[in-house]
């Protein structure tokens, strides 16, 4: 076995659990413990990534207890690839928070390394109910983050945030028990073999089961109409945890690719594609509402809140198709989204700070210190999340739209998708000519320094846009292997169960 796959959680929460017990009143000491190990934890996902380049799916068997009995782990391209990401992602957020955001509250890398775990982990468990293990070391984590700094407005969204996401676990275990009920097991790879042949006594309560589960991966990915906690939540928190939590509606992408392209996916007999009706139609909506709140948006986390919604309903009606094209495409967008994404948020961030007390209303206020630099990047994130060239926003809306082709409804999903950029277009033309070109004067009073580690991490997280953009061939040759792959049930299925166990597993045997 390749004992290099557990790393991605181990690392973190070793990490996590060092700073908590030795280093909780040290806190240059833990900036300095939690950006090495955020960095090592990428340099990882990037040799795992490179493992995992061949093609060949690569399980893990924690105490080499064999698959379906024990607890397995599985490396393919595409937790690879989302882990990359991740790792990407918490490194910007790192460096950010450490110009002095995380002295604003108790424990913030302690709780960022907690997350990492639960999101690496659910990026590689090859089993449901482990799934649901990582979901909640995530969410944990995310409560604390969310309210990292305190305050009346993120208290009061995040006992939203947390009331939602509790009755969103006590689904997915209600769902993961009706599952193991008809089939006697989680696996993911045993439970792709033995859906398909469920009695069709059972096959109604196994159905139940999938569609409860699949309500809980949607109100992880913001699909209406479970969409309406994460407005609030992103931008009521601070901007490294909103920026961190662009990962975790990806992980509800992640697990609805996972479970309904794997375990319901075209070869599960009588339950098919049992989403696959759901996923089309909420995207659509998801995406005219996300781009209402963004016209509508009266403060700029708001407005990126919105975005992160619009960006969500763009990428689930490519995911939804369920073939290669629509899954390539999606993928090349999950990781535009985050990038562009995060860069906002942090952003809106140091508008929040610069301008004192107007904080980030969509209102003309006194110039802040360094209004042009700030502006130029408000730009670039406005262009990326718009979807305008010469970004990668551009070029993944424009290979969705050609993957849509392959739907009957595609003229409409065209318009859709042509007709809401537009209304983002002047959503943050609004937004930055008030921020930037209507500001007044500035004020007398003294206006706060921009640091130079919060401006690093926002230029290195468009950069990594910009060379997602020059990179988009090789990228999306590497994003058509990994919608492949990970359509690919017996692929799956021999490197978990082994070729033995390819053809066997039958609920009989």
């Amino acid at each position: 076995m390749n004992n290099w796959i557990i790393m991605p959680a181990v690392l973190p929460a070793f990490t996590a659990a060092f700073l908590l017990l030795t280093l909780r009143h040290r806190p240059q000491a833990q900036r300095i413990v939690s950006i090495v190990a955020t960095a090592l934890g990428l340099l990882v996902a990037i040799g795992l990534a490179v493992e995992a380049s061949d093609g060949v799916a690569q399980a893990y068997r924690l105490g080499d207890w064999p698959a379906p009995f024990g607890i397995v782990l599985v490396l393919d391209r595409l937790s690879a690839t989302l882990l990359v990401l991740t790792g990407v992602l918490a490194l910007c957020v790192v460096l950010y928070a450490s110009a002095g955001w995380d002295r604003r509250g108790q424990h913030f890398h302690t709780l960022l390394q907690f997350q990492l775990l639960g999101i690496n982990g659910a990026f590689l468990t090859g089993d449901v109910f482990n799934l649901f293990v990582f979901f909640e070391v995530m969410l944990i984590a995310s409560y604390g983050l969310m309210l990292h700094g305190g305050g009346p407005a993120r208290l009061k969204a995040g006992f939203h945030y947390v009331a939602i996401n509790l009755i969103a676990s006590a689904l997915f275990l209600i769902g993961v028990g009706l599952i193991y009920a008809v089939t006697g097991t989680l696996n993911m790879a045993d439970l792709a073999l033995k859906v398909p042949e469920v009695v069709p006594a059972d096959q109604g309560l196994l159905k139940a089961g999938a569609l409860l589960l699949f309500l809980v991966f949607a109100t992880k990915a913001a699909l209406v109409p479970l969409h309406w906690w994460l407005p609030s939540t992103y931008a009521a928190t601070s901007a490294p945890a909103a920026a961190i939590f662009m990962i975790m509606t990806k992980v509800g992408a992640y697990a609805i690719l996972r479970v309904y392209g794997l375990v319901f996916g075209a070869e599960a007999g009588a339950l098919a594609l049992v989403a696959a009706p759901f996923v089309l139609p909420a995207a659509v909506v998801t995406l005219l509402l996300g781009t209402v709140g963004v016209v509508g948006s009266r403060s700029l986390r708001s407005l990126s809140a919105f975005a992160i919604v619009a960006s969500m309903g763009t990428l689930l009606i490519a995911l939804g198709l369920f073939d290669a094209a629509g899954v390539a495409a999606a993928l090349y967008y999950i990781v535009h989204s985050s990038l562009a994404g995060a860069a906002l948020f942090l952003l809106a961030g140091l508008v929040l700070e610069g301008r004192g007390a107007m904080g980030d209303r969509l209102l003309p206020g006194p110039a802040m210190r360094g209004e042009v630099l700030v502006g130029g990047l408000f730009l670039l994130c406005a262009v990326a999340m718009v979807g305008l060239p010469p970004l990668s926003g551009f070029l993944g809306k424009v290979m969705i739209l050609e993957a849509v082709r392959s739907s009957a409804s595609w003229p409409w999903l065209w318009a859709l998708i042509l007709g809401t950029s537009l209304a983002l277009t002047l959503g943050f033309v609004r937004a930055g000519a008030v921020l930037f070109w209507a500001s007044g004067p500035a004020g007398e009073g003294p206006r706060r320094r921009l640091d130079p580690l919060p401006l690093t991490a926002i230029v290195l997280l468009l950069a990594l846009a910009g060379a997602w953009t020059g990179a988009a061939g090789p990228a999306m040759v590497w994003m058509d292997e990994v919608a492949r792959q990970s359509l690919d049930r017996a692929s799956y299925v021999e490197a978990v169960l082994g070729p033995t166990n390819h053809r066997s597993g039958g609920l009989g045997e």
